[in-house]
């Protein structure tokens, strides 16, 4: 039957198939040894984004993520005063007790995913409403205006 058929494939993706495509992605691009490993990374990067991101940038990037992702961002409170690129990796490292370079790391590989993810017109603007220091973990130059 064609609801066996169902279940034994939902047994065997325990998430969505694009939360698994993008699993897969951070998995080769952090070359981690685990797509449950990639998970964590996913989980932990998202949840802290969450807290950091707010507004139309936030509901825009949430509908570009694979649902699993997208519940992850949307499910945090946004701060009111959002953290540098760097405090946000120093934050991070503290909540999962890491080390703050396997948690820059791990930021990166998430966070250039979920820029493939967001295309080129909605990083730009997320970047704008984030302090500095968050290009570089996005994969993009940190950009200053000439003086």
């Amino acid at each position: 039957m064609i609801s066996d058929v169902r279940r034994q494939l939902e047994h065997q993706l325990p998430y969505g198939a694009s939360y698994e495509q993008m699993l897969e992605k951070v998995r080769h691009e952090g070359a981690y040894a685990s797509r449950e490993r990639a998970d964590e990374a996913v989980r932990l990067v998202l949840a802290g984004l969450g807290r950091q991101l707010a507004g139309v940038e936030r509901v825009d990037l949430a509908a570009c993520l694979p649902l699993e992702a997208a519940r992850v961002l949307t499910a945090q409170i946004p701060s009111l005063h959002p953290l540098t690129g760097w405090a946000f990796v120093r934050d991070l490292a503290a909540r999962s007790g890491a080390s703050q370079a396997t948690t820059r790391w791990d930021a990166s590989s998430v966070l250039a995913t979920v820029a493939a993810h967001a295309g080129p017109n909605l990083i730009p603007r997320i970047l704008h409403e984030l302090p500095a220091g968050w290009a570089l973990l996005f994969g993009h130059a940190e950009l200053t205006p000439a003086a």
